[in-house]
């Protein structure tokens, strides 16, 4: 079954929280629900990012957070795809392309230039699957610097 894909809202934090955990364990940090259940309180409740909440018959099954950027040059807004994440046993059923077209959806509707992500180069199932959903590999190097 297709999964439904709906922009969350507060009422949806004890159904996004677990996940929130999940996708934060799985880039090595502590399991903290309560961190996790404020921060999207607080990114939610701000207007900070917009999170989609995708659901197999009812039951939380993956989520996309996108937070706004703009482009001085195009002189636009556009929407970074942040984080993506698929409870276990909900994966390989369709969610996370169901989620990143909702979110190409979503940036459409707002009128954004473009929406864009980044993974690491040895991702090598997220990096087929975005070029499967119609995202493409820019020529462009992004740096960071840790503070």
């Amino acid at each position: 079954m297709k999964p439904v894909v709906d922009r969350a809202t507060l009422d949806d934090l004890d159904a996004l929280a677990p996940l929130f955990d999940g996708y934060r364990q799985f880039y090595e940090q502590p399991s903290d629900i309560q961190r996790a259940h404020d921060w999207l309180k607080a990114r939610i409740g701000q207007n900070e990012s917009v999170v989609l909440l995708a659901r197999h018959d009812g039951a939380p099954a993956g989520f996309v957070q996108l937070y706004p950027m703009y482009s001085s040059v195009r002189t636009a807004r556009i929407w970074v795809l942040n984080d993506l994440f698929i409870a276990p046993e909900f994966r390989r059923h369709g969610t996370a392309r169901a989620l990143l077209d909702a979110a190409t959806q979503f940036a459409k509707e707002d009128g954004a230039a473009f929406i864009m992500l980044e993974t690491t180069r040895d991702n090598e199932a997220a990096r087929a699957l975005y070029r499967a959903a119609g995202w493409h590999e820019d020529s462009t190097q992004w740096y960071s610097k840790l503070l």
